[in-house]
């Protein structure tokens, strides 16, 4: 008979595969950080400001249709698999298959009002059949979560960080010599595509076919109802990282929104990171919630949170202080959005506490998290129109209209991050934060030397400049914040042990 882990093996066993899967999702980041670049460099320089422009606001409201109808399950599933008898093949079909009722339904409404996709130009050729990608991108993200909770986060990574970006990337590339104006949508088109081919093979691999199964209608609409709450928690966390640019899209040029859409896609690059965490994380939270052990959940949360900030700040300063060389790679016309650049990325760090703390109260409070989600959506909407009008009725620039929804996002998203993180701490009575001070020395050592590095020619402030200011951050940070625990983070040693860990705690559970 297995011996049971103490408390304090199986906090270690979590903390341990935390930072696991965080290492493997991180050289995702990396990945999708390499094709990303070219891609973007590509739709800059070769199809402009106004396609690309077109493109962002089409895929938004796709991909919000594709949030609904994953109902959840990213991060629902973990807890759907933990807490049931049923076969695990099963389970994960049932959700496939209620995500694919609801994504039809989405696809038929958008196919019959194709003006959501494309208010600011005209609809032509397949521009109409573009919602039927739904399918695809709503059953990869459920395919994945699936595969987490078995902690196959290389599954992730294969397809979000390889086949998508590089996909779209050559994809654009091949498209170009057909149509200028159509060419990035059908390059999104077949990415989606390869990456849920990308995902269902190792789904089947891990999980099988679903022999026996038989859905059931009763067990598909207790799934939808109980999954309710957590997908409008995620649909409007999805949706405070897009209303930005679905109200600027009513206002402004598709050149203006192609110019943001570079700005926003160069520093959501930082938030891939928050992600890294994700699919671990729920299933770690879920076993302690099983064991009642609420002080472990409050220690792995504020663990995660000073990795997650700690590592978006850094990324954020070295491509915020050289922000005008970033978004001169892409082209001329794109330096305007330098100032959106900088908020954005700013937003990414005041959102890490409450974007790491909502991946424990989408279980413990979830009503009371959607209610905070819920109202910091608003107040950005407010805020973002507001502060447009600003702008026009001071006659600046039109690319200021761009910084103004950003400053607005940044100003919610840090709101939510205090709400959220002082709701968590309540319940679980320890607190979650991951601030350390660590992080405002390491930020002034960046600076400084990021100054001396704006000086230099554009070439130079890449090729030198953002290794230096990464160089002194993570100095400062490693030496002055990281203790024995952070540096697992960075430990691949003993990933047989690790193993072994966890397989003690599944046979003593």
């Amino acid at each position: 008979m297995v011996p049971a882990l103490t408390a304090e093996e199986a906090n270690g066993a979590d903390v341990a595969a935390l930072a696991k899967g965080g290492r493997t999702n991180f050289f995702g980041f990396v990945l999708r950080l390499a094709a990303r670049l070219p891609f973007l460099y590509i739709a800059g320089r070769w199809y402009g400001a106004a396609a690309l422009g077109r493109f962002a606001y089409a895929i938004l409201i796709v991909e919000f249709a594709a949030q609904l109808a994953t109902l959840g399950l990213k991060r629902g599933l973990a807890e759907q698999l933990s807490s049931t008898d049923r076969h695990h093949t099963h389970v994960v079909w049932d959700g496939l298959l209620v995500s694919l009722i609801v994504s039809s339904i989405a696809a038929v409404i958008l196919i019959a009002f194709p003006e959501a996709m494309f208010p600011n130009s005209d609809i032509n050729g397949l521009d109409r059949l573009l919602p039927l990608v739904i399918f695809a991108v709503a059953g990869t993200d459920i395919a994945l979560a699936a595969l987490a909770y078995r902690y196959d986060v290389a599954a992730t990574v294969r397809a979000r960080s390889i086949v998508e970006p590089w996909t779209i990337s050559f994809a654009a590339i091949g498209f170009a010599f057909y149509s200028t104006r159509d060419g990035l949508i059908m390059a999104y088109v077949v990415s989606m595509v390869a990456a849920m081919i990308a995902a269902m093979i190792p789904l089947i691999r891990s999980y099988g076919l679903p022999h026996g199964w038989r859905p059931r209608t009763d067990q598909l609409r207790k799934l939808a109802r109980r999954n309710a709450p957590l997908a409008a928690a995620d649909a409007i966390e999805w949706g405070s990282r897009r209303i930005d640019l679905a109200i600027l899209g009513l206002f402004a040029s598709p050149a203006i929104v192609g110019i943001y859409y570079v700005a926003q896609q160069v520093a959501s690059l930082p938030q891939k990171l928050k992600t890294s965490f994700e699919p671990i994380l729920g299933p770690v939270i879920t076993r302690n919630l099983e064991a009642g052990n609420m002080k472990a959940i409050a220690v792995q949360i504020s663990q995660v949170s000073f990795w997650v900030i700690a590592a978006q700040a850094g990324i954020a300063l070295a491509l915020g202080i050289p922000g005008e060389a970033v978004m001169g790679l892409v082209g001329a016309t794109f330096v305007g959005g330098t100032g959106a650049l900088a908020f954005l990325l700013a937003a990414e760090v005041v959102a890490s506490t409450a974007a790491v703390a909502e991946g424990a109260l989408v279980y413990v409070a979830r009503h009371r998290n959607l209610m905070i989600s819920v109202a910091m959506i608003c107040l950005q909407a407010v805020l973002s129109v507001g502060f447009v009008l600003v702008v026009r009725t001071l006659h600046l620039p039109p690319t200021y209209e761009a910084g103004a929804v950003a400053c607005a996002l940044m100003v919610s998203l840090g709101l939510s991050s205090i709400l959220k993180a002082r709701l968590l701490a309540k319940i679980l009575e320890a607190p979650v934060s991951g601030w350390r001070w660590a992080l405002a020395w390491a930020t002034a050592g960046a600076m400084l030397l990021g100054y001396g590095a704006i000086q230099l020619p554009e070439w130079a402030e890449l090729a030198f400049g953002v290794p230096i200011i990464l160089a002194i951050y993570g100095y400062i940070v490693w030496t002055k914040g990281f203790g024995a625990e952070d540096r697992a983070l960075f430990r691949s040693k003993g990933a047989a042990d690790e193993g072994m860990t966890f397989e003690r705690l599944e046979k003593s559970e």
